[in-house]
């Protein structure tokens, strides 16, 4: 034994090659914390010494390495710019002195390796893979950018061209092509992984492998001429810089960096690569993205517990077909649990099912299927007009029309027809879940499970808690929405659950700006430069206007302050039968593109109809929009908290992440107001107070400002 600590060994093979063995304690995964970087130093300590032939690094796990630990990110950047550069000054030096070993160096990747995990793989001379092996760099998407030499070694690696790509994307690339595109020497069974890597040790000793030229062509300036070097990189900057945006600044930081780098050798390339990292560590994107990253863990640790007393699902059905319910469908047999769709016409069995298909073609023209299992996927949905096995199925989702009267109906005719333990579960956006529960005898079986549209796409599901459910009802309907593939969040009943709640003071503050005099064209643009994939006109077009208006109206039953004084475009728009994308005309017109998909353009009448129900013209700054719109929703969001509809500032924040696109970059409605000051949002809100009763802060929420308080500890 060369080397033995708490997160890897170094041990010597059969054949006399030392074999450096990940193996984390206490931990399912292998990942880069303090203390496996500190026990990898003293391991290369010790074999800058050892009289062995070559090393292989493996991992004792079933997978190689994860990246670096994402729950020590936030605590080191906030210690400052020099502790961060300390760090990954002594990082570097133990990945520096790995390269620089005496011998032959080979990573065995079994499975996953990313970030940090594929850092160190590049930093030994050769690297053989299973066959399912994945690779690559995500930390674009946590703000950052490669610090472990991921930006320095891959483009000399593998191409400048590919090393853009790569590192700018975040994206997981398979064993096939990292093979293809030089990343790995070699693709091999599970079982002969270790062989294979001995193998390679060999021939570097018997002089077929030539390891020191490897090394110097990872270590040297890039081979390209000027004139190559601008292309690949500016070409690259361009692309990068147009897919990534303007809030995210990570891809092009990186490409940057790369570029600048180019025609240095190590030392200086990794000095550059320190900068970049240290520049990017210190916004407040890295910041939230990192704090996306934890609350995501933080999800599915929650999951994991409330699914303790879920009982298994080996059947579904869901009631009521169409887009929605062929949505769900989909979801659910792609997933492995059969399901039965039940309509009341074949028309609608027609509609759920080519939804069900044209999603599964959709994963057989990228590959990630054949159509032997697209067929077999399709088969286990039980397509019917009766409800003859309704009484096989472990839970079912109700997806009829949002009445009710009509679900109450529907929900009190299928629990005479349902074993006495199936739960049932309401797919309602807004209904009262404990007020559909009268009709029933076995409340305790029922909740809510309101899925977003569309379901393939959309990842949140809220798990609505009645105030009869029990929670074996609502464990096992959240072990269900996991695995569909779904994010569930449980909330508590009130009217529009938690994202609707939230999103409809949005809606109310967007109309009171047009009625104000903003154009709403503007308030679209505003809203999307603060970082919204679509404005609040755009959405509600896509939403659909008539959703809108049955909401809103639930919404203004349930809490006076979303009650509306003013006469709406909405309103008007929805009158004359102009709903949006579902008849291609709202706020604004559609039209197919060459994809058939819905186009956007403008309305000119809509545009005119929102200037005649105007008080006057008024020009405001983007500024005030920004602040209207946000302090409405954020409000809410904080009564949201205080009133319980949901335990902890992340699931909040996740459920408008997940359920209606908040911006990432900022991290959720609460972290937003953390990032302000609560003080400071408390004084923005009282600049609007003669707006109404949705721009008053709470009066825990001064108590907060007044202690210095922040909803993320």
């Amino acid at each position: 034994m060369i080397y033995s600590g708490k997160a890897l060994s170094v041990d010597v093979l059969p054949s006399g090659i030392a074999n450096l063995v990940f193996d984390l304690e206490g931990s399912s995964v292998n990942k880069f914390n303090e203390d496996t970087l500190r026990e990898l130093q003293q391991a290369v300590t010790a074999l800058q010494t050892a009289d062995v032939p070559g090393l292989i690094l493996s991992s004792a796990k079933s997978t190689f390495i994860v990246g670096a630990d994402i729950t020590e990110f936030n605590s080191k950047f906030v210690e400052g710019e020099q502790a961060v550069y300390n760090w990954l000054v002594e990082a570097n030096k133990i990945f520096s002195d790995l390269e620089d070993l005496p011998f032959p160096t080979v990573t065995a990747i079994n499975g996953i390796a990313l970030g940090g995990g594929f850092e160190v793989a590049i930093a030994t001379d050769y690297r053989v893979a299973t066959e399912n092996a994945v690779v690559g760099f995500p930390e674009v998407k946590l703000g950052i950018l490669p610090g472990f030499g991921g930006t320095v070694r891959t483009p000399r690696l593998i191409g400048a061209d590919n090393a853009n790509q790569w590192i700018s994307s975040g994206s997981h690339i398979k064993a096939k092509q990292a093979f293809a595109e030089g990343a790995l020497d070699a693709i091999v069974a599970e079982e002969l992984l270790i062989a294979a890597a001995e193998k390679i040790v060999v021939q570097c000793n018997e002089g077929k492998l030539d390891y020191k030229q490897v090394r110097a062509q990872k270590t040297a300036p890039l081979t390209l001429t000027p004139i190559e070097l601008n292309v690949a990189f500016e070409t690259a900057k361009g692309m990068v810089a147009a897919a990534a945006g303007p809030n995210y600044p990570a891809p092009i930081t990186a490409v940057s960096v790369m570029q600048e780098a180019a025609g240095m050798e190590r030392a200086a390339a990794l000095e550059l690569e320190h900068k970049g990292f240290i520049k990017l560590a210190a916004t407040e994107v890295a910041a939230n993205l990192v704090q996306m990253f934890l609350n995501d863990q933080f999800l599915s640790g929650l999951a994991k517990k409330q699914q303790a007393a879920a009982r298994p699902i080996s059947k579904a059905a869901v009631l009521g077909a169409g887009i929605m319910g062929g949505g769900i469908a989909y979801q659910s047999a792609l997933k492995g649990t059969p399901i039965i769709m039940k309509d009341i016409a074949q028309e609608g069995l027609d509609l759920g099912m080519a939804e069900a298909r044209k999603q599964l073609e959709k994963q057989v023209a990228k590959g990630r299927m054949d159509a032997n299992k697209m067929f077999g996927i399709l088969s286990s949905i039980e397509a019917t007009l009766s409800y003859d096995d309704i009484d096989k199925a472990d839970i079912v989702v109700e997806a009829v029309v949002e009445n009710p009267k009509v679900k109450q109906a529907v929900l009190a005719e299928l629990e005479s027809l349902v074993s006495d333990d199936t739960i049932i579960a309401t797919n309602t956006s807004t209904i009262s879940v404990d007020e559909l529960a009268t009709v029933l005898e076995r409340p305790e079986n029922f909740c809510g499970m309101h899925f977003f549209n569309p379901v393939p796409v959309m990842p949140l599901v809220e798990v609505i808690r009645g105030a009869s459910s029990s929670d074996e009802t609502i464990a096992t309907t959240v072990a269900y929405a996991k695995k569909m593939g779904k994010t569930p969040i449980v909330v508590n009943n009130c009217p529009g659950f938690l994202v609707n709640r939230i999103l409809f003071p949005y809606f109310g503050a967007f109309s009171k700006l047009i009625s104000d005099g903003a154009n709403y064209k503007q308030i679209d643009k505003a809203m999307e430069r603060f970082g919204w994939p679509m404005g609040p006109a755009y959405l509600l077009d896509v939403v659909g206007l008539d959703t809108a208006v049955h909401a809103q109206a639930v919404m203004a039953d349930g809490f006076d302050r979303m009650k509306l004084d003013i006469d709406t475009v909405i309103d008007k728009l929805f009158e004359q039968k102009n709903l949006g994308q579902k008849s291609g005309s709202g706020f604004y017109l559609y039209e197919a593109d060459k994809r058939g998909k819905p186009k956007k353009l403008p309305n000119t009448a809509t545009e005119e109809l929102a200037a005649s129900m105007a008080a006057s013209q008024k020009q405001f700054e983007d500024q005030e929009i920004v602040e209207r719109m946000m302090v409405a929703m954020s409000m809410e969001t904080i009564r949201c908290l205080e009133d319980g509809i949901v335990s902890t500032a992340i699931e909040a924040d996740m459920g408008l992440v997940l359920g209606i696109g908040f911006p990432p970059f900022r991290g959720g409605a609460l972290r937003y107001v953390d990032s302000l000051g609560l003080s400071q949002f408390c004084d923005i809100a009282d600049k609007y107070a003669e707006l109404g009763e949705l721009y008053h802060p709470t009066e825990k929420l001064r108590a907060m400002a007044a202690s210095n308080e922040t909803f993320y500890k």
